[in-house]
């Protein structure tokens, strides 16, 4: 760690958070602290910034630690403790790490503007799903702007050990999040590869997350959980009418949240009764069976709810602006205002739209259905995606155990 002069330091964090846009309103809130802590170094007769230094600054001014620990800080505490970790993660990194941006303009140089850009096509002309464009583009412009801090005006400027530097900077973050993260740097750096931007394969060098989704067992949910969620929709009224009917191609036909905001008239072949789609996430068709009761609720829904809005969609919001959901809703909240109405705990497990496809998977395998048509019927395009399943099934896990006394014998 670089250690040098605080008053050096925080004028070196003050020209940063000029150059990232932060309010002088801001700006006046964080000189004033960073004057109070240059009076308290000072009276301790220190010189430098370190940790230790700015947890004991808010605990003599704000009694904060101890808030922290019980999680219970107000809004403008939190900002006294951003205050200390701003300066050490500037100390240690060279940059500001800003876990969210509150503008969507994440960069200013105009270099690092236009490779953005050129990224972002070259992930439409690659045919990704939507979301995965919007994380790639956001994520890598996060890498890009803490280029910048480093004074790295151009491509030809990355090395490894910058990209190993900015994967530091994601301590704290979730496990999701860092995967998310070094997944979007990979695309990004086969995209600079590609395009001769550099000559080097940092993609290849770039090491992946090893732990992965196969190691975390689904949540799902039980049939009676299940009969209490479905008997708390009211379906007397449009929005009850609505929200049944994605309830069911969600835990019924197994259908992805982003696949049921995307179907249209056109994907109900009605007389076949099948549903026809192409998968939002891997790009693939997929037929599914259309049963009577899902067949009847999107009928319900579409003769007696649905408003009368001129639009492709078969499900629209029911508050106005009236129109299809928007791409990052992932009508989460439509799951927990149901279990909260059917006094189903939502502390349990995760309990969101994707829930209920898992739970299918588990029903299916329940019923002995080979997991090679428990993946037809999910859309996966790699049938070892769907072996996580069998981790919900305790019993087919036992089948799958080796018997000890016939392990030991000779091969």
């Amino acid at each position: 760690m670089n250690h040098r002069p605080l008053a050096e330091l925080l004028k070196d964090v003050e020209q940063e958070m000029i150059r990232l846009h932060y309010t002088e309103g801001t700006l006046t809130f964080y000189r004033r602290r960073w004057k109070m802590l240059m009076e308290f170094a000072r009276e301790r007769g220190e010189n430098e910034y370190s940790e230790q230094l700015g947890f004991d600054f808010v605990e003599h001014h704000f009694d904060l630690l101890k808030k922290e620990s019980e999680r219970k800080l107000k809004t403008s505490e939190v900002q006294e403790l951003r205050v200390i970790r701003m300066i050490g993660d500037f100390q240690l990194h060279r940059t500001i790490l800003r876990r969210c941006y509150k503008f969507k303009q994440v960069l200013t140089d105009l270099y690092w503007i236009g490779i953005s850009n050129q990224f972002q096509e070259y992930c439409t002309a690659k045919a990704y799903a939507n979301v995965t464009i919007n994380h790639y583009v956001k994520q890598s412009a996060a890498f890009m702007d803490y280029l910048t801090a480093q004074a790295i005006t151009s491509c030809n400027g990355i090395t490894i050990n910058h990209i190993n530097n900015y994967i530091k900077t994601l301590a704290g973050y979730t496990y999701k999040t860092v995967e998310q993260n070094i997944c979007s740097l990979r695309a990004f750096f086969r995209f600079l590869l590609e395009t001769r931007k550099v000559t080097t394969d940092f993609a290849a060098k770039t090491p992946m997350v090893q732990a992965r989704k196969q190691t975390r067992i689904p949540s799902v949910w039980t049939g009676e959980e299940l009969k209490k969620l479905i008997g708390a929709i009211d379906r007397a009224n449009p929005k009850g009418k609505r929200d049944y009917a994605i309830i069911l191609l969600a835990c019924c036909l197994g259908m992805r949240c982003a696949d049921i905001k995307n179907l249209q008239l056109d994907n109900f072949h009605w007389e076949d009764k099948k549903l026809v789609f192409t998968q939002s996430k891997t790009r693939e068709p997929l037929t599914l069976p259309l049963t009577s009761e899902v067949g009847w609720a999107v009928i319900d829904y579409l003769k007696y709810g649905r408003p009368k809005f001129e639009s492709p969609y078969v499900f629209l919001r029911h508050l106005a602006p009236f129109g299809p959901f928007s791409e990052g809703d992932h009508l989460h909240q439509v799951i927990v205002d149901y279990m909260k109405r059917a006094h189903l705990p939502t502390l349990k497990k995760r309990r969101g739209m994707h829930s209920l496809r898992h739970t299918l998977a588990s029903m299916l395998l329940e019923k002995e259905t080979p997991l090679s048509v428990i993946s037809d019927i999910l859309g996966h395009t790699d049938p070892d995606s769907t072996k996580v399943y069998l981790k919900v099934d305790v019993g087919k896990l036992r089948e799958c155990a080796l018997d000890l006394e016939e392990g030991n014998g000779d091969v």
